[in-house]
């Protein structure tokens, strides 16, 4: 929809999709068959796997193309309209790559980098019931168990695992190679949102890793990397992975937010409704409409202010304190929630018709739902944490 029937696009904190924005049609036209088959094209997969986007949060160092926060949020903003569940995935692959760099360290950039060069993708099953235990035998570590919630774990090369080492009071890190023969992947996500993100769990049994790729993983590990003493890759690893993915969340639920109300103010406008009124002229869906362009110019406006103070700050290389995480998570909660008003909103004028003349605000709508219920930016679990500190109390939330 052109920007004269929204509003300009002179000013606005979001810019457009650099690196997927040639996949963009692909990505769309593959959503409907995703939703009903719970898996991603394989050529789609593979598109994206050549495509730079696998290496925009990887740093320099790794070979990567260590872009801003803001733009790979740009990236990720506009994927999600199209299909949730590739933006769901690529998502979880940026962001958690970000974490595994700041928990392996420089001992290991080699093998990250190679990693990077590949384009390989990452995954991070450690969601309830996980359940990984490991012992040290002849130079290896050995691990098994069960890992929940591995998103885009079946389109994937790494996992990250944490576990149990017997003897070690601190939980352990390392990458598996989900293409050992002792790895399996087991299809349990039946969720309604998101259905292609492959949210499943994965059994190790006796899998060896490296005992060097094993480090320490910390509860409190946001604590230890603000650490100056603390060798890092890049500074940017400082910067807590769960408040960034939190705001690309949020960057992620505007994209889809505007592109819904975007869509249906265009399908609105030749709309006729019971007893042959046009819609167009129905003072209640101007507010309606109104009401849902403010709370997602509102939310797009929170979350990327936050993401940009981030940007300056890893450029001037500023220690991020335990404020700021929370001033992140905070902002992207506070935009999904915003989108989460604004999509009722769309519903509302939508009506009966409007859901049975078309599809895509369904799956959309459906896939939206994920977002408010992901951990690290529930309502609950953030500003339960934000009141805390506001009272002068220390927070107590462990990631």
């Amino acid at each position: 929809m052109p920007d004269d029937h929204s509003f300009t696009s002179t000013g606005r904190v979001h810019g457009e999709a650099k690196y997927i924005a040639p996949l963009l049609h692909d990505i769309a036209a593959q959503a409907s068959q995703a939703d009903r088959t719970r898996s991603l094209s394989a050529d789609l997969v593979a598109a994206i796997k050549n495509n730079d986007i696998m290496r925009i949060s990887a740093a320099r160092e790794l070979l990567g193309l260590e872009e801003p926060i803001v733009a790979i949020a740009n990236e990720l903003r506009a994927i999600a309209p199209r299909c949730g569940s590739t933006a769901w995935c690529l998502w979880n692959h940026l962001c958690v790559f970000h974490h595994f760099a700041g928990l392996l360290g420089p001992a290991n950039a080699a093998f990250l980098a190679e990693a990077v060069k590949k384009r390989e993708w990452f995954c991070f099953p450690a969601g309830a019931g996980s359940r990984v235990t490991g012992v040290d035998s002849a130079g290896k570590t050995i691990i098994s168990g069960v890992a929940t919630f591995g998103s885009g774990c079946r389109y994937a090369e790494w996992a990250g695992v944490v576990f149990i080492k017997r003897g070690v009071e601190v939980p352990q890190f390392t990458l598996v190679d989900l293409r050992h023969p002792n790895v399996r992947i087991e299809p349990t996500w039946d969720g309604s949102a998101v259905r292609a993100s492959a949210t499943d769990h994965i059994h190790y049994e006796n899998v060896e890793v490296p005992s060097e790729r094993v480090v320490p993983a910390p509860a409190r590990y946001r604590a230890l990397f603000r650490r100056p003493d603390h060798p890092m890759i890049h500074h940017r690893y400082r910067e807590d992975w769960v408040a960034i993915s939190v705001m690309w969340l949020g960057a992620m639920a505007t994209g889809l937010a505007e592109a819904s109300l975007d869509e249906t103010a265009l399908s609105i406008r030749n709309r006729v409704a019971i007893l042959g009124t046009r819609m167009v002229e129905r003072p209640t869906i101007h507010v309606n409409l109104g009401r849902a362009r403010a709370l997602i110019n509102a939310a797009t406006d929170t979350v990327y202010a936050a993401m940009a103070e981030t940007d300056a700050r890893i450029a001037a290389r500023v220690t991020p304190t335990e404020g700021d995480y929370f001033r992140q998570t905070s902002a992207g909660m506070q935009a999904v929630l915003l989108c989460d008003e604004a999509m009722r909103l769309i519903l509302r004028v939508l009506g009966g018709n409007g859901l049975r003349e078309g599809a895509d605000f369904e799956r959309r709508y459906r896939d939206f739902q994920a977002m408010p219920l992901h951990i690290n930016g529930h309502v609950d679990r953030v500003t339960e944490q934000l009141g805390r500190i506001t009272l002068g109390l220390d927070s107590e939330n462990p990631f």
